[in-house]
């Protein structure tokens, strides 16, 4: 299968840390894989690497653009998104005052309506906000939310805004959706349910994911193929039983 993202021997340096150093590795179309390891060991460095917000200091970040593959490293987050990469983050970056069907329809890409000469004109953008507002409903419906579509993101738990954070990076066509933490401060149950709504998303629509999660209990269940950092380094990486099981990885989570 080809692959969507590839990075090639990365490296990342902050002083004398050293917080990616060489690695390497790759999301196939419609893959779930998940992106592991404990505290420090350069996970979301690497998120940053892939959607611009660093400069590697050594080694290409490419993204595949029909039937190639494009170097994205050095392109600011703006570009890189509109490439077709999309994020979500640890700590989410809603808009607090707003509904939560708010947040999700200010997120899309080219809104006709965002022209000030096309603002006048209703006809020109009254049929993309409806087709954007039944997108909304129904992912809020697919993640059992849409009874919280008139709430203010203030109002919600952090559970619920957790989930908010995922649904509202889906709201735009993407090549590839980078997860960072989705279930964390989420209740089992509900963390169980998110994971279940993504890998839905994969199967049915062929979409792409690379998942950082640190509730390994549930990401194992869910993910096709895992990568494990460790100080900044590629420890181990394949199928989610291979890698449990790796001695490698066992002990850097008992020292860590």
């Amino acid at each position: 299968m080809r692959a969507v993202l590839e990075v090639r021997d990365v490296a990342k340096y902050f002083g004398g840390v050293k917080a990616l150093d060489g690695v390497s590795l790759e999301v196939p179309e419609t893959g779930l894989v998940g992106l592991i390891g404990p505290n420090g060991s350069g996970k979301t460095t690497l998120f940053n690497v892939v959607t611009g917000f660093y400069v590697p200091d050594k080694g290409e970040v490419l993204l595949r653009e029909s039937d190639d593959l494009v170097r994205i490293d050095g392109l600011n987050p703006n570009e890189v998104f509109k490439k077709g990469v999309v994020r979500t983050f640890q700590i989410p970056r809603l808009f607090n005052s707003l509904t939560v069907l708010e947040n999700l329809l200010v997120t899309p890409l080219g809104q006709r309506g965002e022209s000030l000469v096309r603002a006048l004109l209703r006809g020109s953008w009254s049929g993309q906000e409806r087709e954007l507002a039944r997108k909304a409903v129904e992912l809020l419906k697919m993640f059992d939310m849409l009874h919280y579509a008139n709430s203010k993101v203030s109002e919600l738990s952090v559970a619920h805004i957790k989930m908010l954070e995922t649904i509202r990076g889906l709201m735009t066509p993407a090549k590839l959706y980078l997860l960072d933490e989705p279930a964390a401060g989420v209740d089992y149950s509900t963390a169980r349910k998110l994971f279940t709504y993504v890998r839905k998303l994969r199967d049915e629509r062929g979409l792409t994911f690379l998942v950082i999660e640190h509730r390994l209990e549930i990401l194992m269940e869910y993910v096709d193929y895992v990568y494990v950092l460790h100080n900044g380094k590629l420890l181990s990486e394949g199928k989610p039983q291979e890698v449990v099981s790796d001695p490698k990885v066992v002990e850097a989570y008992i020292g860590a």
